[in-house]
C-alpha cells in the first residue's frame, strides 16, 4: 500500500465518524466542503430529502473574473465561501452545519468556512 492510498483510506475513516454525528435537515442543511488538488467545491445539503440545496465551486464561471484576482488558494477558498452565502441567503438559509469531509481545518476549507461565515451563514 503507497501512501496516496493510506492517506485515502484515512480521510474515509475520519468522513466517515464525521458524518455519524452531522446531518443536514432543510432549515439547517449540511456544508459539505471537497478539495482537490487545483479546485474546491461546497455544497448545501439536505441529508434528510437527499437534495443538494445550493453549490458552488472555483470552477463556476460567475466568479471567473475575481479568482483571476485571487493571489492564492485561502483567497479562492473565501470568494467560494462568500459566493455560496450569497446563493443560500437567496434561497433563505441562513444557518448550517458544517462537514469538512475529513479534511483538516486549515489552508482552504478553513478560508472557505470564514467566507460563507462573512458572507451571512451561521454555523
Amino acid at each position: 500500500m503507497n501512501s496516496t492510498e493510506i492517506r485515502r483510506k484515512g480521510r474515509a475513516r475520519r468522513q466517515k465518524h464525521i458524518r455519524k454525528k452531522v446531518s443536514g435537515t432543510a432549515e439547517r442543511p449540511r456544508l459539505a466542503v471537497f478539495r482537490s488538488a487545483k479546485n474546491i467545491y461546497a455544497q448545501l445539503i439536505d441529508d434528510v430529502a437527499g437534495n443538494t440545496l445550493v453549490a458552488a465551486s472555483s470552477r463556476t464561471k460567475v466568479l471567473g473574473e475575481k479568482l483571476a484576482e485571487a493571489e492564492n488558494p485561502q483567497a479562492v477558498g473565501v470568494l467560494v465561501g462568500e459566493e455560496l452565502a450569497r446563493l443560500a441567503q437567496e434561497k433563505g438559509i441562513s444557518s448550517c452545519v458544517f462537514d469538512r469531509s475529513g479534511y483538516a481545518y486549515w489552508g482552504r476549507v478553513k478560508s472557505l468556512a470564514e467566507g460563507a461565515r462573512k458572507g451571512g451563514l451561521k454555523f
